[in-house]
Order: structure tokens, then C-alpha cells, then sequence
């Protein structure tokens, strides 16, 4: 659980000290990269619901998934639909592109994994994931969106995403 969060925050002071990004963190965030990292880690739960519902034979394990599935993919077209009616498009940055690519390690490490080793990391992944994506988006995303109607979807999208987090807290617990 631990190992997602220190990610996080590792990606950001990476980085950062590495010159990659000039100085942003990401409250300096705008409107738009904002909206790019949040469908960017949407797609990633949804890439790692789709790997537990490959791998896992456990049936908890497939609808928490299956429901990752549905409520991501239901807040991002509703991001895509408001962008479009805004006439804008999300703009990649440095947190995006970190996201993407521990991700990418991440699916690399549980895809060598079977039965109650997959089924445990994967819900502690789901729970750390939860945890360090809801953080950011309550103390730095909301505080710093200038749009209300962005503000109103990542505020809803929260509350669905705080629910992901306590069920995967009961996965986590079950599963121990």
C-alpha cells in the first residue's frame, strides 16, 4: 500500500529535481492538465480492473473490477463530454506521463503474479492507488480548479472514488 503512495510522491519530487518540469507541482496545475491526469489515472484503474479480471479467479476480486470498469469509464466520458462542450482538450504533463509510466511497472510486476499473491497485491494496489489519487485530487485539484463546472464533475467523481476506497479497504482487510 505504501509502495503506490511513495510513487506518487516520488514521481513528483523526481520530477522535479530532475529539471523535467519547471518546477510545477501539482497544484500549479491548470484547468486542462488537471483534466489530463485525472482520465489518465481513470484509465489506468481501468487497465488494472481489466488485468484482475485476466488473472483473479477470486469473484470479490471481479466485482470490485467490474465496478472499477464501470464508474471510471462513466466519469471519464462525462469529463469528455464537458471538455467538448467547453471546446477544449486536456493537455498532457509531467504528472500524466509519471502516471503512465509506473503504471506500466506496475502491470509489468502483477502479471507474474497468480492466485492470492495477485488477489492481495491488486487490492492493496486498489487501496493505495485510491488513497494517494483522492488526496490529490481533495488538496490539490479542487482547492486550484478555476472552472466550476470541472470543479462540480472532480467533486462528484470524489465522492464515487472515496466509496472505491473503503471497498478496497474491505478487500484489503478480507484478504490479510
Amino acid at each position: 500500500m505504501k509502495i503506490q503512495m511513495l510513487f506518487l510522491v516520488g514521481v513528483m519530487s523526481v520530477a522535479i529535481g530532475a529539471g523535467v518540469v519547471k518546477a510545477e507541482t501539482p497544484a500549479d496545475l491548470n484547468d486542462l492538465q488537471i483534466a489530463h491526469v485525472a482520465y489518465t489515472a481513470d484509465n489506468i484503474d481501468i487497465r488494472y480492473a481489466h488485468l484482475a479480471l485476466a488473472i483473479s479467479s477470486n469473484p470479490e476480486i471481479h466485482t470490485f473490477a467490474k465496478t472499477m470498469i464501470r464508474d471510471h469509464n462513466a466519469v471519464n466520458d462525462q469529463a469528455l463530454a464537458l471538455l467538448k462542450k467547453l471546446g477544449a482538450q486536456p493537455q498532457d504533463n509531467f504528472l500524466s506521463q509519471k502516471l503512465t509510466a509506473g503504471a506500466e511497472a506496475l502491470v509489468n510486476e502483477m502479471s507474474q503474479l497468480r492466485g492470492a499473491a495477485f488477489d492481495k497485491r491488486y487490492a492493496e494496489n486498489e487501496l493505495a492507488y485510491h488513497k494517494a489519487v483522492n488526496g490529490l485530487v481533495e488538496k490539490s485539484f479542487i482547492p486550484n480548479i478555476e472552472n466550476a463546472e470541472v470543479k462540480s464533475l472532480f467533486q462528484a467523481g470524489l465522492k464515487i472514488f472515496k466509496v472505491h476506497q473503503h471497498h478496497a479497504e474491505m478487500m484489503v482487510s478480507k484478504l490479510n
